[in-house]
C-alpha cells in the first residue's frame, strides 16, 4: 500500500474525532498504528512499543517513536512531523501535546492499549477521554486491496490443509507437526505465523487452544489443526480436524456431521444487515437440536485482518450488524474430554449479495 492509502484512512478518521469532541487521538495499538501510517505492524513484547501516532482533527499528524526507529519512520513520514522521545515517553509525549493542543482540549486515547503506568504519567496535565474503537470501526470494513491480501493468505492456508494429510504419520508428535506447518508457511512466502499453531492429537483436541506437545499420532485417532499465516501483513486462520486410520469412530463421524452442518447453516445466513449474533444462534440451535449444545463452548467466529482476532465477533452477546466488506471466521466446534473434539473453520467475506468463502 502506498502512503496515499494511509493518508486517506487518516482523513476518514478526522470526522470521528470531531464527533467525539476530541482535538486529537493518541493511537497506541500496534495494528491501528500500522493501519493509519504503514509504520511497524507489530509490537512483539507487551512491555515495549515501537511508538504511537497523534492524529489531529485539523491535520498535522505526528509519529512518535524512539531513536531505534528514526530511520524507518523517516521513510514513511515527514521528518518535521516525527517526534523522537527518550527514556520517559509518557511524560515527553504529554509535554509535546500540551504545546500542540489548545488549552483544555480533549485528547482521546485507546484505553485497552495503554498501560496503567503510562496513563498515570501521561494524564497529569492533560484532559483525556477513552476513545477505543474509532480506528477499529474503520478497519472492520476491508477495502479491495485488503481483501486481495486476505485471499492470498487464505489460499496459502488452503494449500497447507491439502498438503497436511500426508504429514499425519503415526508416531509424529504434535510439536513436530507444528514445526513442519510453520516451515510450509515460511517456504510459501509468509513472514510469520499469524498465531501460535494449535495441533492436538486425540483427547488433546478437546482443548480449543491446545499447545503442541509430545503427544504422538497413533492409529485410529483424531488430529485437530488450527493454524494461520501472515502474508503481505494480513492474517489467515483455518481449522480442520482429521482422522488417522481406516475406521473413524461413530462419535467422530456423528460429531463431524454435526459441525459441518452447523457451519453450512451459519454461512447460509451471512449477508449484510443480519445481526452477528444470529449467525452464532443458527449454529447453536443446530447443536441444541442434537443435544450437543453443551459441547459447543466458544463463539462461532471473529473478524480477521491485520490481527487474527478483531471485530466483529460472531458470539451470543455481539451487537454487530454484518456489512459488506467484513471478513469473519465461521468455526463451530464440539469438544469431548473422553476422546477429543472437532472444529472446522472457514474465512468468509460478507458481500453485497451475501457472502463467499475465501
Amino acid at each position: 500500500m502506498d502512503k496515499h492509502s494511509f493518508e486517506a484512512r487518516r482523513e476518514k478518521l478526522r470526522p470521528l474525532l470531531q464527533a467525539q469532541g476530541i482535538e486529537a487521538l493518541l493511537v497506541s495499538l500496534d495494528a491501528n498504528r500500522y493501519y493509519l501510517s504503514g509504520f511497524e505492524l507489530q509490537d512483539h513484547q507487551v512491555d515495549e512499543s515501537a511508538g504511537c501516532l497523534v492524529i489531529r482533527k485539523n491535520g498535522r499528524d505526528l509519529l512518535c517513536t524512539d531513536a531505534r526507529y528514526q530511520t524507518a519512520a523517516a521513510r514513511l513520514w515527514a521528518e518535521e512531523d516525527i517526534f523522537i522521545y527518550g527514556a520517559d515517553p509518557a511524560a515527553q509525549i504529554a509535554a509535546l501535546l500540551k504545546k500542540e493542543i489548545p488549552a483544555g482540549g480533549l485528547i482521546g486515547f485507546e484505553a485497552k492499549a495503554m498501560s496503567v503506568a503510562f496513563y498515570k504519567e501521561f494524564s497529569r496535565e492533560l484532559a483525556l477521554k477513552p476513545s477505543d474503537g474509532l480506528v477499529e470501526g474503520l478497519r472492520i470494513i476491508k477495502d479491495e486491496e485488503e481483501i486481495k491480501r486476505l485471499e492470498k493468505a487464505a489460499l496459502l492456508n488452503h494449500n497447507l490443509m491439502s498438503w497436511l494429510p500426508g504429514e499425519l504419520g503415526v508416531g509424529k508428535t504434535e510439536r513436530e507437526l507444528a514445526w513442519n506447518i510453520e516451515r510450509f508457511f515460511r517456504e510459501g512466502g509468509a513472514s510469520s505465523l499469524s498465531f501460535p499453531s494449535i495441533v492436538a492429537v486425540g483427547p488433546n483436541a478437546a482443548l480449543p487452544h491446545a499447545v503442541p506437545g509430545n503427544a504422538a499420532i497413533r492409529e485410529e485417532t483424531c488430529v485437530l489443526v488450527d493454524v494461520g499465516c501472515r502474508l503481505d501483513d494480513y492474517c489467515s486462520d483455518q481449522t480442520r480436524t482429521f482422522w488417522v486410520g481406516a475406521k473413524p469412530s461413530p462419535e467422530f463421524l456423528r460429531s463431524m456431521d454435526a459441525v459441518r452442518t452447523a457451519q453450512e447453516k451459519a454461512i447460509a445466513c451471512i449477508r449484510p444487515g443480519v445481526p452477528a449474533k444470529k449467525i452464532y444462534e443458527t449454529a447453536w440451535n443446530h447443536f441444541d437440536s442434537l443435544n450437543l449444545a453443551a459441547a459447543f463452548t466458544h463463539s462461532l467466529g471473529h473478524g480477521v485482518g491485520l490481527q487474527t482476532h478483531e471485530a466483529p465477533s460472531l458470539g451470543p452477546r455481539s451487537c454487530a450488524i454484518l456489512e459488506s466488506g467484513m471478513v469473519v471466521t465461521v468455526e463451530p466446534g464440539l469438544y469431548f474430554p473422553e476422546w477429543g473434539g472437532i472444529r472446522w473453520e472457514y474465512m468468509v467475506l460478507v458481500t453485497e449479495e451475501g457472502c463467499r468463502i475465501l
